[in-house]
Parts: C-alpha cells; structure tokens; sequence
C-alpha cells in the first residue's frame, strides 16, 4: 500500500434516528447516528444490553460473511452492518457511533436510502485530524470458487468501483454489471437506493431457519422466475448497483479512504473482507478456504 495524500477527517453535527423492522429479528429497531471525536471511526453501540456493549466496525471485529457482515460476538454482537457502514462511507462520514436497541439496525427497504436521508438531514463537521488516502502499487487480487475481486493501482484521485454479477443462464437476475466513480453526490443519486436481494427459493429457506418473519417481497428485492415479486426495479441493473453499496460498506472496515479501480465478478462479504484483511496486512499470504494472489 502506498499513501497518496490524506483528507479532513468528518462526523455530523447532531444526533440523527431512524427506525424499522429487524430483517433478521423481525423487532421494532431504533437506530441513532450520534457525533465522534476525531479518529473514533465508526462504533456501533448496543444499547439493550446492560453495560452497553461497544462494537468498532473494524476488520478484526468481523465474526461472520454469510449473506451479510457481522461484527462481534454474541450477545454482544451486530449483523448486516453494511448498508449502515455504506451510507456513512458514502457521504464521507468517518467518526460516528451508531446506537441499537437490536442485533441488527432497521432493515427499512434493503437499500441504504433511509440512513443517507437521515444522515443528511444534520451538517457534516470537518474535524482537526487526518484521514489517510491510500492505493496499492500493484493489482491485488482474492478468489474463491470461481469469484474474484481485485483492486488495481489508483491512476486519478478516485475509487471507481465495477461489479460483474452472473448467476448463469437459468437464473432469474440476467447478468448485468455497473461501474461507479464514487463521489458523495454519486453515491446517493446512483447506488445508495439500490435494494437487498434474493431469489424466492432462498427466501423460502430463511422463513423455514425462522428469518425474515415480518419481512415481504415488497419491502426488498425477492425474484421468482418471472423477476421481481410484488415490486419493481428502481434501476435495470439493481442488483449488480446493490452489490456496489454492499462493497462500499465492508471496504470501510480498512479504516482509511482508497483510490483505484476494483473489479469485482460473482463476489460477495467474504471476498470483500478478505481483500480489507489483505490490504490490512500489507501482504497477501494465503488464509484458506479463500486464494488470495498478488499480480
């Protein structure tokens, strides 16, 4: 990794809430967005626990990348953590702590739209300390199974971010891909509203392990054969955008700001916080079941 510059690290000026259903829980979730000091990063906060359990979101607190990020361990721990972690990073949010009353912040519509809103409703703060800008100096590269994600060197001051999705011929979400320069402004007009998604046999599986009990096709993306079930896409290729904000998300947990173009094909959380593990490290030795290669 090498440094680039740096930027003015920010946190919000006041308090901000929002509140909704648990995906996972199907609890009633209170959510608030409260300011940091400088260099806090972001810390989740269980509030319903009595001491109150802190949560930094940093790679090291990542316990589980099946279907989403958790961070911590139970009962002191917080899942699907990153549309959360997405709307800050978009909006150039670094210090904030995040107050639960869940295991889990209100799943809302799938989408970080809810939390960008609320966010934007209080002024950012500029604050007296730094926030590296780093890049690599050669391409990175994690696979698994046929998935890839890899992070070439930065050649403008930006992270542009492409996602390739191919679940194959006979799936019901075609192939599609989107690229994104990311800017505040970017992100919120083009990947902040793009919804979680799910094929109707994978939802039916997480109903029968109890999840998702409150939770409809309308309030996410769900597709059966024909495509979306009781909804409509927001964006042609939403699915593949979503996956963009997924990204965004899990890369925070480097705890600096990145600039290159990362090329992700068929990827998801484990490869995303594998490669925030690599690129941690400053190498790339091999942590099984995932290869992770240094072109």
């Amino acid at each position: 990794m090498r440094r680039l510059g740096y930027r003015w690290q920010r946190t919000i000026g006041e308090s901000a809430e929002v509140h909704g259903l648990g995906f996972l829980t199907g609890a009633v979730v209170r959510l608030r967005f409260l300011p940091a000091p400088p260099s806090t990063g972001v810390v989740f906060v269980r509030t319903d626990l009595t001491p109150c359990v802190y949560v930094p979101a940093r790679i090291d607190q990542v316990t589980d990348t099946r279907r989403r990020t958790t961070l911590g361990r139970a009962p002191g721990h917080v899942a699907l953590v990153e549309h959360v972690l997405a709307a800050l990073t978009g909006l150039r949010i670094d210090n904030c702590f995040v107050e639960l009353d869940a295991p889990e912040p209100p799943g809302l519509d799938g989408s970080a739209r809810r939390f960008v809103e609320a966010l934007c409703r209080t002024p950012p703060v500029v604050q007296a300390a730094h926030r590296k800008i780093l890049s690599v100096e050669a391409p990175v590269i994690v696979a698994q199974n046929g998935a890839t994600l890899t992070l070439h060197p930065a050649v403008r001051d930006e992270l542009r971010i492409s996602y390739l999705l191919d679940y194959g011929k006979d799936s019901p979400i075609g192939w599609q891909t989107h690229t994104q320069s990311l800017t505040p402004e970017s992100f919120v007009s083009e990947v902040a509203g793009c919804r979680t998604f799910i094929l109707e046999s994978e939802a039916i599986e997480l109903r029968r392990q109890g999840l998702g009990a409150r939770t409809t096709a309308a309030d996410l993306l769900v597709f059966g054969k024909n495509g979306p079930i009781d909804n409509k896409l927001r964006f042609a290729n939403e699915p593949a955008r979503h996956k963009v904000l997924d990204i965004v998300g899990d890369l925070s947990l480097l705890g600096c700001s990145l600039r290159g173009h990362l090329v992700a094909y068929r990827s998801g959380h484990q490869l995303n916080v594998e490669l925030v593990r690599c690129l941690g490290s400053g190498g790339c030795a091999e942590l099984s079941p995932v290869e992770r290669v240094a072109a």
